[in-house]
């Protein structure tokens, strides 16, 4: 049966590369009509080419990493789950009567370690995103996901959740079912657990949304990840009553990994692939199971209390700040 190769989606600040690619490959297949060797040339176009890539993903504004993050093809947290487990269960349901499945998670092995995974999960294409909600749990998601940390917590199993959502669904019928209240236990729950907590930002960060599975001893970011309060569309319209403003708040909002982390909000990046996770997914995903490795490590040599008073005190500091008399 023949196949054919998916073509590249470019995003905006991509389209250079793409250029060059193209130039590359018309002086290959000429060369290769004419007899001629431009293997020479050809090496200093792709040099030339890695060196843009770099200069590109090293520059960009927050509101192009917010593009980087939002990627439809960049690794999600089901491809980071099947990548770096040794073996992977997923549970389905809430035991409340239904099972979200724009959040998932289950029981695996991380290294022989075995360990509960959780976090959102958006889709490929339209479909699988109006099937999955675009990556947006309902309060179920939110109920389903406790119930996997609590079975953690019972089995002394550490929790690593994976945060990918613009935010929780804020319709009428999740409000209906709670979705407040099912964050907010989320939230007061997870400072009681008993076991190691990992984090990580693996694409878009969205107010309660992400915090609602955010709660733990370590929060890592992928390097053009983004974390916010509120998507900068949705800020942009509140503060200037125009969506268009939204570059401008995406700096304000500071949503970027490098300013959270100067912040004290999150604990480490994780450098992504020259042109983003989902250039090479594999490596994305062999970096993250070393850092998971490494953060567990040093959780495992603590206590109970030593972890949920040091979880306490990292969320403490969060918004600390000092007042200079003039």
């Amino acid at each position: 049966m023949a196949t054919t190769e998916r073509k590249p989606l470019l995003l905006d600040f991509e389209k250079p590369l793409a250029e060059l690619a193209t130039r590359i490959e018309q002086i290959r297949q000429l060369a290769e009509e004419n007899g001629v060797d431009v293997s020479g040339q050809i090496r200093q176009l792709e040099a030339r080419a890695m060196q843009l890539r770099e200069e590109i993903f090293t520059s960009l504004s927050p509101s192009q990493r917010l593009q980087v993050a939002r990627h439809p093809r960049r690794p999600s947290t089901l491809d980071y789950i099947q990548a770096i487990s040794d073996e992977w269960m997923e549970l389905h349901g809430d035991r409340c009567g239904g099972d979200d499945p724009a959040l998932v998670g289950g029981v695996g092995r991380l290294s022989g370690q075995p360990v509960v995974m959780l976090g959102h999960q958006k889709g490929r294409d339209t479909k699988d995103n109006i099937a999955r909600n675009f990556g947006m749990p309902y309060p179920g998601g939110y109920r389903k996901a406790m119930r996997l940390m609590e079975h953690a917590n019972k089995f002394s199993m550490p929790i690593l959740t994976f945060i990918d959502t613009p935010g929780a669904w804020s319709g009428v019928e999740a409000e209906h079912q709670g979705q407040g209240e099912a964050i907010a236990y989320n939230l007061r729950e997870m400072f009681c657990l008993d076991v190691p907590i990992i984090c990580t930002v693996i694409g878009e960060g969205g107010s309660g949304g992400a915090l609602g599975i955010g709660v733990g001893d370590r929060l890592l970011m992928f390097e053009h990840s983004v974390y916010t309060v509120a998507t900068p569309e949705a800020c942009a319209a509140i503060l200037w009553k125009d969506a268009g403003k939204a570059p401008q708040a995406a700096v304000a909002l500071k949503i970027i990994s490098h300013d959270l982390k100067k912040l004290g909000i999150i604990d480490q990046i994780l450098p992504e692939p020259t042109g983003g996770a989902h250039s090479d997914p594999l490596k994305a995903a062999t970096t993250l199971k070393q850092v998971l490795l490494e953060n567990l490590d040093e959780l495992n040599r603590l206590t109970a209390p030593e972890r949920r008073q040091m979880r306490y005190e990292k969320f403490r500091k969060i918004g600390v700040f000092t007042e200079v008399a003039h």
